[in-house]
């Protein structure tokens, strides 16, 4: 990754999708619904802090654990700009809990189902 002299650590589009594992379109994507941010430089060139690939990578995650994109924007909101270990151990309590709880709630309505239950009507 290129460092810009005098200045923060920052990264590329390209830099942060080869890091993620992602297009730079999905950069942008997870840039556009506020999962990372992005600085301009005098050029309108989009740079990254160093946190930008490794939530990328936590919001792949999530996203295949269910969550929307929405709902992951959400749970890095209270995320420092330079996340620490303890708050990356608080975001993945977090989306433990949040799995956990899609899977309990699946399991009842698989459940229902199962019993002949009818699952998420009203009796009528």
């Amino acid at each position: 990754m290129t460092v810009l002299a005098g200045s923060p650590q920052t990264f590329s589009v390209g830099e942060v999708a080869v890091d993620s594992g992602v297009a730079p379109s999905a950069v942008r994507f997870y840039e556009t619904h506020g999962v990372i941010n992005a600085v301009r430089t005098s050029g309108n060139q989009r740079r990254f802090d160093g946190s930008a690939a490794c939530r990328i990578q936590v919001a792949k995650l999530a996203q295949r654990a269910g969550l929307s994109v929405r709902e992951i924007a959400a749970l890095f909101a209270a995320l420092s700009a330079d996340p620490t270990p303890d708050e990356w151990a608080g975001v993945a309590h977090r989306l433990v809990a949040e799995v956990e709880e899609r899977v309990r709630n699946l399991k009842a309505q698989l459940a229902a189902m199962e019993s002949g239950t009818r699952v998420g009507h009203r009796a009528g």
